[in-house]
């Protein structure tokens, strides 16, 4: 297993985590695929999304990995007019991260965060580890507590279709 920032930054923070390794293909990057791999429902696992919107710049969404991202929720909740998704091109440049390993932990700066309402539902949810083929397990709460502490605007709310 490879120890990735976001796992250093959870124990550095001393915020329990397990993680989940399973084999990506290159041709199916979808968090449906990483889910049926690592044995959770689809609902469990979050995926990081990362919008832009016309009025307060980058946003980080994480939802369940079978659902959409409803942008005109988005922008209502964020205080924008407008979102749109921001281009797979810029994602390593804006994160740090990668398709398919882009995680809500780490990221180069501190984007707002909106993270689906429906993850308190559950008692540990699924998140990107920073790199494809890795995923951590962490409580929803505990999650919050991480982006909170390091000083990362948080908000929980639902805003998918």
């Amino acid at each position: 297993m490879t120890k990735t920032n976001a796992m250093r930054l959870l124990e550095q923070h001393k915020i329990a985590y397990e993680t989940a390794e399973y084999e990506y293909d290159e041709n199916n990057l979808s968090g449906v695929h990483a889910a049926e791999c690592i044995g959770l429902p689809a609902e469990q696992v979050f995926k990081t999304l990362v919008a832009r919107g016309d009025k307060t710049g980058i946003l980080v969404f994480c939802i369940p990995v079978n659902a959409e991202l409803d942008l005109k929720k988005a922008a209502a909740i964020s205080g924008n007019k407008k979102v749109e998704m921001t281009h797979v091109k810029e994602l390593l440049a804006l994160t740090g991260y990668i398709r398919g390993g882009c995680s809500p932990i780490g990221m180069k700066k501190k984007y707002p965060t909106y993270i689906d309402e429906t993850a308190i539902l559950f008692d540990k949810i699924a998140v990107s580890a920073g790199i494809r083929g890795q995923q951590i397990l962490i409580a929803p709460e505990s999650l919050l507590t991480f982006l909170k502490e390091s000083k990362q605007r948080t908000f929980v709310q639902n805003f998918v279709l």
